[in-house]
């Protein structure tokens, strides 16, 4: 377990006794199912589950957590409207072990209780995959056989029943994913996401940037991408390495991840200022 996992699995048990049962039924709320499609509505039926603490903004959502991460989405909720929508949106770190997972669930948890826009996330971490960790998901075609040309993108969808979340897993494991990210195959399918429905953020969960090519490749087929950096995790150097690889590739910003710090304020700002730094 990483440190920003012991952290906030740490402050999730500390909050406990102050967490009623009105603060914890945000995924059983009715909103609309994330989907125009009939078969879509219809597999809604089927909704993921979880009781993990880290996820903050589906177990405890009003938590110092919760609120941060709504703070984040405030911030791209306005930054990706500021010319066109740009909906797609990868996440990605210097290194594995960042929290860019919990990151990536918990912002589109909380992009899913908007009633402006449906979420897909995408598992795009075809190397070592941690959606499927967190949420209990049923089998379907994956990320990694679309890409294959082995699955249609509407059979790998899976609402969740969360707000208007739906995911798409990775999928079966290949030999060659660096390969699959750089093709054409790619490049239309991720246009396919971004055009399918007009009101939909889709947001890809990606392997860390530095040892694997595939955040790469993907950062110039997305509209923007936001860096999760861990506090005593990845060197200065690293991130600076890999804020040099996303150069032209749209940064949103950086989300410091992990800090010992609990006041709500002290993240929210390292996250500002480094996206106001990065435009």
């Amino acid at each position: 377990m990483s440190r920003i996992e012991k952290a906030m699995e740490k402050a999730a048990r500390l909050r406990q006794g102050a967490v009623t049962a009105e603060n914890t039924v945000s995924h059983h709320l009715a909103f609309p199912t994330d989907s125009h499609d009939p078969q879509e509505r219809q597999d809604a039926a089927v909704a993921a589950t979880s009781d993990s603490p880290l996820l903050v903004n589906l177990n405890t959502p009003y938590s110092a957590g919760a609120e941060e991460f709504r703070k984040v989405k405030g911030i791209l909720l306005n930054k990706t409207k500021e010319d066109g929508f740009r909906n797609t949106i990868m996440i990605t770190s210097a290194l594995p072990g960042e929290g860019k997972t919990l990151t990536s669930l918990n912002l589109a948890i909380s992009l899913a209780e908007e009633f402006d826009h449906t979420v897909l996330l995408v598992e795009a971490d075809l190397r070592r995959p941690g959606i499927h960790k967190y949420l209990a998901l049923e089998e379907k075609p994956g990320f990694s056989s679309c890409l294959l040309g082995e699955a249609d993108l509407r059979d790998a969808i899976i609402p969740t029943g969360i707000g208007k979340l739906s995911i798409i897993r990775a999928g079966h494991s290949v030999p060659n994913p660096a390969e699959l990210f750089s093709s054409q195959r790619a490049r239309d399918l991720v246009n396919e996401m971004k055009t399918r429905y007009p009101d939909r953020y889709i947001i890809f969960d990606t392997p860390p940037i530095l040892p694997f090519t595939e955040a790469r490749s993907l950062a110039a087929l997305v509209d923007s991408t936001i860096f999760v950096a861990m506090e005593r995790h990845a060197t200065t150097r690293d991130i600076k390495e890999s804020l040099e690889l996303l150069k032209g590739n749209n940064l949103l910003g950086i989300i410091y991840n992990g800090t010992e710090q609990t006041v709500g304020d002290k993240r929210y700002s390292y996250y500002r200022q480094y996206a106001e730094k990065t435009e």
